[in-house]
């Protein structure tokens, strides 16, 4: 089990820690309720240094994410950030990740923790020509600062304007003092804020700053039970759950990032899928009945018949009610409809529902 360089403090705030990803994580401290609504209303700060980090140099650097990724990274531009997917060739993904432009020549792209290997080998069977890549995953921690408050929580530690970040945009500079931090605005909660990347040996330090300074605003650690609350209120995937090597982008509603206007792994066998159209969707549902729909748990029609399954659900703290995501055939993947999950045998109504769920 690895840690990261902040999971003694984690263990020192009295932080349930779970093993996640082949890490050693915090899963809540307060509590999962009570963390999600610091972070809606405050806010609150998530290690996430198990992400995986891989830059890209070189003339080449720029083809090579093109023929890997499904989004048109040409559109980026220095400090900008791309949310993307790796199509495998079987038409589904092989991952979610972020992709970063430093430069014409650089970029860093962010992937998940349990997929740090085989991204790696995914994408390096694709460089055919020279590109420079490092993993530098094991020396990089990542703190993601995230709320309504946050901006102003952190402005007094760098020069950075951080109010006037654009989303989805970043910025290298001083942060608590350490040269050469990225500073994000990016985040998987829908709150706003930010994600810092820093050197392992400057953690601590970053770490301790950040709740100096966010004192006042009332910020706390968070935990990844809360993540996983507010991504889901979101309606954002999670690889391994709602989108896997099975899971095809377009079923899983990412055609706004599978741009056919340049050729990449697997594209001519997903643009004939979208001409086709597909025959499941993932869906967002509320729960109409009593009862929390679960990974895995079947979607039944009015029958009884199985017509998909549930990838994540929880009971959401901000909308005090269970809420879910799935895929259905996609006759009943329509807003209003009614469905129904089944738990411990008995079918509980549930009506799908839009997303970001409100």
């Amino acid at each position: 089990m690895k840690n990261t360089a902040l999971t003694h403090i984690h263990s020192s705030l009295g932080a349930k820690m779970v093993p996640f990803a082949g890490y050693n994580m915090p899963v809540q401290y307060a509590g999962i309720n009570v963390e999600h609504e610091t972070v809606r209303k405050a806010v609150g700060v998530f290690d996430v240094s198990h992400m995986g980090e891989f830059i890209l140099k070189g003339e080449n650097a720029l083809d090579l994410i093109q023929r890997v990724t499904s989004n048109d990274a040409s559109k980026l531009y220095d400090g900008k950030v791309q949310y993307s997917c790796l199509p495998n060739q079987d038409g589904g993904i092989v991952d979610d990740l972020l992709v970063y432009r430093i430069d014409d020549k650089t970029y860093m792209l962010v992937v998940n923790a349990s997929n740090i290997e085989k991204d790696w080998n995914w994408i390096s069977k694709f460089n055919t020509e020279g590109v420079d890549m490092k993993d530098i995953s094991d020396r990089t921690s990542l703190l993601a600062v995230q709320g309504p408050k946050a901006a102003e929580a952190l402005q007094s530690l760098t020069d950075i304007d951080l109010a006037s970040m654009e989303y989805y945009t970043f910025n290298k500079g001083k942060f608590a003092g350490i040269d050469n931090v990225v500073v994000s605005a990016t985040g998987y909660t829908g709150a706003g804020g930010f994600e810092i990347y820093c050197d392992n040996a400057n953690a601590e330090h970053i770490w301790n700053e950040v709740f100096k300074a966010g004192e006042p605003f009332g910020i706390k650690p968070i935990g990844l039970g809360a993540r996983d609350t507010l991504r889901l209120e979101m309606g954002f995937c999670l690889y391994g759950n709602d989108i896997d090597d099975t899971t095809s982008p377009l079923e899983a509603g990412l055609g706004w990032v599978t741009k056919f206007s340049k050729e990449f792994t697997n594209s001519e066998a997903l643009q004939a899928q979208k001409t086709a159209g597909v025959e499941r969707k993932l869906i967002g549902f509320k729960m109409i009945e009593r009862g929390i729909p679960r990974h895995d748990y079947e979607i039944v029609d009015a029958e009884g018949n199985t017509i998909g399954k549930v990838t994540s659900g929880t009971q959401s703290p901000s909308l005090q009610s269970a809420i879910g995501m799935g895929y259905v055939q996609t006759a009943f993947a329509k807003e209003g409809t009614e469905i129904y999950i089944k738990i411990r045998d008995n079918k509980v109504k549930a009506v799908v529902a839009k997303m970001p769920f409100k």
